[in-house]
């Protein structure tokens, strides 16, 4: 018997719960995690569940119970059909967002400091900030950790541990990152503790994150726009955009030291060493290369685990560093990175799927694009488990005249579109069951909105 979409869509997802652990903060309560297991043993478990002729009664029964609870948090969040305006919660405190990162990117040199804020000019979605200011104050309310921390003022953050001078040695012209940010002053002083200091600096340093990765990866992809506006590769030239994007990651780096979190830097710096292996597992569509390569479950695997280290790792791991910066519990720490990784896996899959049903001009960005840079994504890959001549041109990287075209119409034929939603939808509703224990407020109600908008995004 063929499975569903869907069912499909569970075993795909169980594949990624195999090749990522959760790990618990140091001195804390483990948590449950998925066990650790071999890749030739994930690959065939998830083969069986593929190929197998009927449905483990003990797993249906499993997955009914899963489909039941998430239905419930799921219905109750869109009841009455009540419209949910996830930007509303943190509103205050997204008005400042843009000024203060650019305030953080500034240098005495002209030609740097536009090209460091040239993506800054253009409104972008800003969806990876607006998540981690949401989890900020959605786990305000939550149970706190019971060793006390101390919590860093604006002024802390605003703060060199160095000595000023050192810093600036050599470069006094250099926008000085000590100053405190004059635009959050009246937000501060109107009692918003609910998020703090160092949870909204946390927003900016992972937008000044989000925001290098795309400099470096419209080099790259050869990108020509980005945001409805030329890219900065095509802008400034390529050695310039690079340059730009690391000034980003350098500034960065040194506003995460200022947080003065152990915990924090550790994470948000991982992020950052994710994004280049993800990038470097991209750079193949299958985990051996093979010239002629064979449909398996090992692909679906590989795909997924790149995946993550490209896109879900920057909004897990940020999410998690929210929970920590506002002294959550174990608990409720390990809550929002289940959120923010569920919810970065079904934003990509979106992504991916958008580049095969969204015009170009909806999208802000060549669509397309992916099998025009040889790329198999997740519409592409379950079409190919459909129709094995697939293997031919994923293995040539789509690369002879016709390949591309016939790819996408290959893709368009099959249910790889469908099998994509359904997947991205099953991880938005993990992540809304994720954070199901959390106390009821405007905050909580956003991320579940963030998790139902990932599905149904046009762009």
């Amino acid at each position: 018997m063929q499975l569903r979409p869907r069912a499909t869509a569970f075993a795909f997802r169980d594949a990624v719960a195999r090749s990522i652990t959760i790990t618990a903060p140091s001195g804390s309560p483990s948590p449950r995690r998925h066990p650790t297991v071999s890749h030739h043993d994930a690959t065939a478990r998830i083969a069986r569940i593929h190929t197998s002729g009927r449905r483990d009664s003990a797993w249906a029964a499993a997955v009914q119970v899963a489909s039941n609870v998430v239905g419930s948090v799921v219905k109750k969040a869109s009841k009455d059909g009540m419209t949910i305006d996830p930007l509303r919660a943190v509103a205050k405190e997204m008005q400042f967002l843009t000024g203060n990162i650019r305030k953080l990117l500034g240098s005495g040199h002209p030609s740097l400091d536009r090209a460091a804020k040239y993506y800054t000019q253009a409104e972008g979605k800003h969806v990876r900030p607006l998540i981690v200011l949401l989890m900020s104050r959605a786990t305000h309310l939550c149970p706190k950790n019971a060793r006390p921390q101390h919590v860093q003022s604006r002024t802390a953050i605003d703060t060199s541990i160095s000595p000023a001078q050192i810093l600036t040695d050599l470069n006094p012209s250099a926008s000085p990152l000590s100053s405190p940010s004059p635009s959050t002053e009246a937000d501060i002083a109107d009692g918003a503790l609910d998020i703090l200091p160092s949870q909204r600096r946390l927003a900016e340093i992972t937008e000044l994150i989000h925001t290098a990765s795309l400099l470096h990866d419209d080099v790259i992809d050869h990108s020509v726009s980005r945001r409805g506006a030329p890219s900065a590769n095509l802008e400034f030239g390529n050695k310039m955009a690079v340059l730009a994007g690391d000034f980003l990651l350098g500034r960065a780096s040194v506003a995460l030291a200022r947080l003065r979190h152990v915990e924090v830097v550790e994470l948000v710096a991982t992020v950052i060493a994710n994004l280049v292996e993800g990038e470097f597992m991209q750079l193949k569509n299958t985990e051996r290369d093979e010239r002629s390569p064979k449909y398996s479950e090992e692909t679906l695997a590989y795909y997924l685990q790149k995946t993550y280290l490209k896109t879900a790792s920057l909004i897990s791991k940020s999410c998690r560093a929210a929970a920590l910066l506002g002294n959550a519990d174990a608990t409720t720490v390990d809550a929002a990175y289940s959120y923010g990784r569920n919810l970065g896996l079904a934003f990509q899959l979106v992504d991916d799927m958008l580049d095969y049903t969204t015009s170009g001009q909806a999208l802000g960005k060549p669509a397309g694009a992916d099998l025009e840079l040889g790329l198999a994504t997740a519409p592409l890959l379950f079409a190919w488990k459909q129709n094995p001549e697939l293997g031919a041109l994923v293995g040539r990287k789509f690369a002879m005249e016709g390949d591309v075209d016939k790819a996408r119409q290959l893709v368009l034929q099959s249910d790889g579109i469908e099998q994509t939603r359904a997947l991205a939808q099953d991880y938005s509703e993990k992540a809304i069951a994720a954070i199901a224990g959390f106390p009821e407020s405007e905050a909580k109600d956003g991320l579940v909105e963030m998790a139902q908008r990932t599905i149904k995004r046009q762009k």
